[in-house]
């Protein structure tokens, strides 16, 4: 099996990256939400789950808890149940996924939790002002599926070390309402438009793929991949997460300073 094989020799070169401080250090913990009100991405979904649990299984550096009902987001969701989490993962969430204090659960975010975001996670709460700010972006068009080459914007950031530049991945690229580089730290963009059956494709453009930011105290996570099954299986979109989740958890290092120029 592959994950033995491969993910204790990635994980051990993500550590080296920016190791843990503390060798006997308690996992973190995550609440993986994968409720959804709108656009149900099974595939994605279920190929979520299964990944993110492993890699926190082969890391040791966080376990997850999951949150897959309207049920379970009533319960799970509040402020009160939040408590013992350290961070939440939307899975491609989407519509309003009826968190009882969607306010109270900002404010936990900003208080210092982490917030990890894929694919369909911005196109979750539409036009609510205060859920957008903190994922900073909303979804607004998707055309073909489509092979792409992406840009990393910053090579050093833990989300993006692993990721090499020649990296082409097939998946849904969404384009985004804002597409604003002056509220975020870019980590991946597109260049050129993608070969989707758009009629821009392979003009030149920018549009944003994955980005970070600072959230109050918190910090937030967001990639577009993740809508195929199959790309939760490629080892370099599994080191983005990984990076990504360490980054936004407080485990390593990496700057969230908004405007980083287009390459």
């Amino acid at each position: 099996m592959w994950l033995r094989t491969l993910w204790p020799a990635l994980a051990a070169a993500a550590f080296a990256v920016a190791p843990l401080t503390g060798a006997s250090a308690a996992p973190k913990r995550l609440l993986l939400v994968t409720h959804t009100a709108g656009f149900r991405h099974e595939e994605g979904i279920k190929a979520g789950d299964s990944t993110l649990a492993e890699i926190g299984q082969v890391s040791k550096l966080f376990t997850v808890d999951f949150c897959r009902t309207a049920d379970d987001v009533k319960a799970m969701l509040t402020v009160e149940a939040l408590k013992k989490y350290d961070g939440v993962v939307f899975n491609n969430t989407t519509g309003d996924l009826g968190i009882p204090d969607l306010e109270g659960f900002l404010a936990w975010i900003k208080s210092g939790k982490a917030f990890i975001g894929m694919h369909a996670a911005t196109d979750t709460y539409h036009g609510n002002a205060a859920y957008l700010d903190m994922i900073a972006d909303e979804f607004v068009t998707h055309a073909a599926q489509a092979t792409v080459q992406p840009v990393v914007d910053d090579p050093k950031h833990p989300a993006t070390v692993k990721w090499d530049p020649s990296t082409r991945i097939l998946d849904e690229i969404y384009e985004f309402k804002h597409n604003d580089r002056t509220k975020v730290h870019a980590l991946l963009s597109m260049d050129k438009h993608p070969d989707d059956g758009h009629p821009n494709a392979g003009k030149p453009t920018d549009m944003l793929l994955a980005w970070c930011k600072e959230y109050g105290k918190g910090r937030v996570f967001y990639t577009g991949l993740g809508h195929r099954g199959d790309v939760w299986t490629n080892e370099t979109y599994r080191q983005h997460l990984l990076g990504g989740i360490r980054w936004a958890l407080g485990l390593a290092k990496g700057s969230a300073k908004p405007g980083t120029a287009a390459k």
